[in-house]
């Protein structure tokens, strides 16, 4: 259900992967009209477009595009400048891209059509859920009739809607990458190092969850603990040794030591 009444809106979906395959059954279910999915793979482009009530599936982008309120870039950042570039856009076409990084600038070469950012922070993986109503959109257009499109189009679907320039999306896309990617990373690590050791993954649940239940509730660098920030030189050395066997590891291990201490 839309979380607020908004109009209906025809939405062309460029991708097929792991952002367009959540963000299209969302838009349909919050009362949208996914009008067609292209991607450059057309079993997930079929696949995709049968979980859509009349979207069609394109096998390219020849023109005529089929008519859209919005035309959706959810594709890699690689791809968005030179998809721009070969389409032939209808005039003055609303046309978004979904890029964390990539600034609104990229649209400056295709003047006929109205750039913006629909940009979800999260992250998407095969076989999970996505809550949509709490993921932040962060909402960026180069006028404001366009502006004003996205803002309803991500209303629809989010109770966290903001609008954000280039810069500060390009360093809240920084923020998320430490946040996401390099704490699973570093998941990873622990989840081998347990696993050399025979030991169960599951020992870590509790700590995790708490270390990041006291990270949100508080300024994290204020609620650091461990070794490092004890400087606990004989725990810190004990540790380097452990990770002998992988230099990277224990490399990292001093870096992120160097880093937390740094902070005190």
């Amino acid at each position: 259900m839309p979380l607020q009444n908004s109009n209906s809106l025809r939405i062309g979906l460029l991708g097929a992967g792991r952002v367009a395959s959540q963000l299209g059954p969302a838009l349909a279910a919050a009362g949208h009209r996914v009008a067609f999915v292209w991607s450059r793979t057309a079993p997930a482009t079929a696949a995709l477009a049968a979980q859509l009530p009349g979207a069609l599936a394109l096998s390219t982008l020849a023109a005529p595009l089929p008519p859209a309120d919005v035309y959706l870039l959810a594709v890699l950042d690689a791809a968005v400048a030179p998809l721009l570039a070969s389409v032939a856009w209808p005039a003055g076409a609303l046309v978004a891209h979904l890029a964390g990084a990539l600034p609104l600038a990229v649209f400056a070469a295709r003047p006929d059509v109205r750039g913006g950012v629909f940009y979800p922070l999260q992250t998407f993986s095969p076989g999970r859920t996505i809550d949509w109503p709490a993921v932040p959109l962060c909402i960026e257009a180069a006028d404001l009739r366009a502006e004003t499109t996205l803002l309803a189009l991500a209303a629809s679907l989010s109770r966290h809607v903001r609008r954000l320039d280039s810069a500060q999306r390009l360093r809240l896309h920084v923020a998320a990458v430490f946040a996401n990617n390099f704490t699973n990373h570093l998941l990873g690590i622990a989840d081998a190092l347990l696993a050399e050791a025979d030991l169960p993954p599951a020992l870590l649940a509790p700590l995790v969850r708490e270390t990041v239940n006291k990270a949100l509730a508080n300024p994290p660098f204020a609620v650091q603990t461990g070794p490092a920030v004890r400087r606990d030189a004989p725990t810190l050395a004990a540790h380097q040794a452990a990770l002998a066997t992988h230099p990277a590891w224990q490399a990292l291990y001093a870096q992120l030591t160097a880093s937390i201490q740094a902070q005190l």
